[in-house]
């Protein structure tokens, strides 16, 4: 009888910590996350608020700032990104990108896309971008980041891997679904851009020429496009035209008339024209 007791007992105690060492905590109280979240915005607005943003953009003394704070609550994603962003700026890549990849790492419902777009338009890592952007779908469906979609930056990403018919193949999944969606209206100038340059890479002139006019008409001094349209033109064999549009081309893209994107002060785009 006692050595079936103690059976019992030892399974007892062997069952209670095999629970405790499975147990994981999940959320304990409500009230504590919103604790939480609460001091993670004091510490942004001492730290960031009023410390980071009043110091130059590109200083060392903004960066203190903000590794203060980090500091105080290594999880504050947006802390993160605030020190990766003027690297970003400055071209310092590599550095910039360990600390977005922090940010990822505690929000990457918000920072994921951004990671991604950096990627693209400024480290120019297009595989890599292309993979983030394909999770961001995979995970958030195929929302804007910058303005355009995750579809968009994949599709210029396949461009500048010179993937040129993997390229025209998302550039026509994205549209279709921004018709379905906003309707002819709803396509930006870029989109027809880079869904007109898959077609001319592949020696589509004449169905790149289509694109580059609808462009042209979001957009009528758009020099990037008349450049492509007038190669394009002459590629056909109609030379006369051809000179005509690329001296208009030349005319706006001195003007200033060219990609006209928040970045593009920092980052030349793809296929952008410099005169």
């Amino acid at each position: 009888m006692k050595k079936l007791i103690l059976i019992l007992i030892c399974f007892l105690l062997f069952s209670c910590q095999s629970k405790e060492e499975q147990h994981i905590p999940i959320s304990k109280n409500p009230a504590e996350k919103s604790v939480s979240i609460e001091r993670q915005e004091e510490i942004i607005d001492e730290y960031l608020h009023n410390c980071a943003a009043k110091q130059p953009l590109y200083s060392v003394e903004r960066q203190e700032c903000l590794d203060r704070g980090l500091a105080k609550d290594s999880t504050i994603a947006y802390l993160w990104q605030q020190k990766a962003m003027p690297l970003f700026k400055q071209r310092k890549y590599e550095v910039g990108m360990k600390y977005i990849d922090e940010a990822v790492k505690y929000n990457p419902e918000r920072w994921q896309p951004y990671r991604a777009f950096i990627k693209c338009i400024f480290a120019k890592t297009y595989q890599e971008a292309i993979e983030d952007f394909q999770a961001c779908i995979a995970s958030y469906g195929n929302s804007y980041v910058m303005d355009h979609t995750y579809k968009f930056h994949i599709g210029l990403s396949y461009l500048q891997l010179n993937k040129f018919e993997a390229a025209q193949k998302i550039f026509e999944e994205d549209m279709e679904e921004q018709i379905a969606e906003w309707g002819e209206n709803g396509l930006h100038h870029l989109d027809l851009f880079y869904y007109g340059i898959s077609k001319y890479e592949q020696g589509k002139f004449e169905e790149a020429i289509e694109e580059f006019d609808k462009a042209l008409k979001l957009y009528p001094k758009f020099s990037d496009v008349e450049y492509y349209k007038a190669i394009s033109l002459y590629r056909l064999g109609r030379e006369e035209e051809a000179l005509l549009i690329m001296d208009s081309a030349r005319e706006n893209g001195l003007a200033g008339n060219t990609i006209n994107e928040d970045n593009v002060i920092y980052e030349s785009y793809p296929y952008q024209v410099r005169w």
